[in-house]
């Protein structure tokens, strides 16, 4: 049984320490790359969230395009406009992919079944890259790292088509839902709402991100405690800027009132904010990679080797001389 050698400490300073920098100094180089995919029905404010928490205007709410020059290239029928984000020094390549027309037909039997095809095909098409002989040294990522779930304001619970999609999307990829234009809703109806959907998540066992393992730390293991109890995310996005009393803020006048979207009393896009980019970015991409992708990965690769088997052994059997 092998032991853990014991740890030491130079006599003398070596150097090694500036790894961390070396490492940081590659990374800023080459950029990182996030894929975040927005499903929901029209008219939710997805496009609105998404300029919001980037503080960009990525996706023009009124027709969902891209308004950058960059072209959008369709898959299936998702819509994906891909940019460039720079915050001091660090450059972010986002990629935004949208689902138009979810739900909003009439009959929306399996209409899910894009957004998963759309889903294992980014997986397949990284597992081809990554089994090629000669395989380039960064494989373009387009997986999906994670998807925000828009559900609607209505106060009952989810909806067929929500529990239907949630149960097929959050066995293959990261999900974070939330629950859309949150305005709508008085406070106390927001808190009942919300207890709603938690018990209704763990009636259907659904596997919300972000999720717990052996390697978290105790810190990590409360942090994710404390998000859980605030998912769904009750979100509220606008672009404008809006003075009120003196005090200028991002927000959204109606006849009721103002509404500051960062401010934490009134919906929870700071703490959507904070957990998305700030806490756990890093986190979706690797728990895609390690958790979503590998088990995508060891189930293609195990089913090629049981039909490479069951080829050869066809093919022995074939060959069997004819016996009276």
């Amino acid at each position: 049984m092998s032991t853990i050698p014991e740890a030491l400490l130079p006599s003398n300073y070596v150097g090694f320490d500036t790894i961390t920098s070396q490492i940081e100094h590659r990374l800023l180089k080459r950029g990182f790359q996030f894929n975040i995919m927005v499903v929901g029905h029209s008219g939710l404010g997805k496009s609105t969230l998404i300029n919001t928490l980037f503080s960009s205007h990525l996706i023009d709410p009124a027709t969902g395009e891209d308004i950058s020059k960059q072209p959008i290239t369709k898959t299936t029928e998702m819509k994906v406009s891909s940019h460039t984000l720079i915050e001091d020094r660090v450059r972010l390549n986002i990629n935004i992919i949208d689902t138009p027309g979810f739900g909003d037909n009439i009959n929306n039997n399996k209409v899910w079944e894009p957004i998963v095809k759309y889903i294992k095909e980014q997986y397949s098409q990284y597992l081809r890259k990554e089994l090629t002989a000669q395989r380039d040294r960064y494989i373009p990522d387009t997986r999906v790292h994670a998807i925000l779930y828009f559900l609607q304001p209505n106060g009952k619970g989810l909806t067929a088509l929500d529990v239907a999609t949630l149960k097929r999307l959050t066995e293959i990829a990261n999900v974070i839902p939330v629950i859309a234009k949150a305005d709508t809703l008085t406070i106390d109806e927001r808190t009942k709402f919300k207890k709603i959907i938690q018990s209704e998540f763990e009636k259907y066992n659904f596997r919300i991100y972000p999720y717990d393992s052996d390697d978290l730390t105790e810190d990590e293991l409360v942090l994710n405690k404390s998000i859980r109890s605030v998912i769904p995310f009750a979100v509220v996005g606008s672009e404008k800027e809006i003075e009120v009393n003196g005090e200028t803020f991002r927000g959204r006048k109606s006849r009721w009132g103002a509404i500051n979207v960062e401010d934490i009393n009134q919906c929870d896009f700071v703490y959507l904010r904070e957990y998305l980019i700030r806490t756990h970015l890093q986190d979706l991409i690797e728990t895609t990679s390690f958790v979503h992708y590998e088990g995508f990965r060891s189930r293609q690769l195990i089913a090629l080797k049981e039909n490479a088997n069951n080829r050869a052994s066809s093919q022995m059997g074939g060959n069997q001389p004819y016996q009276r």
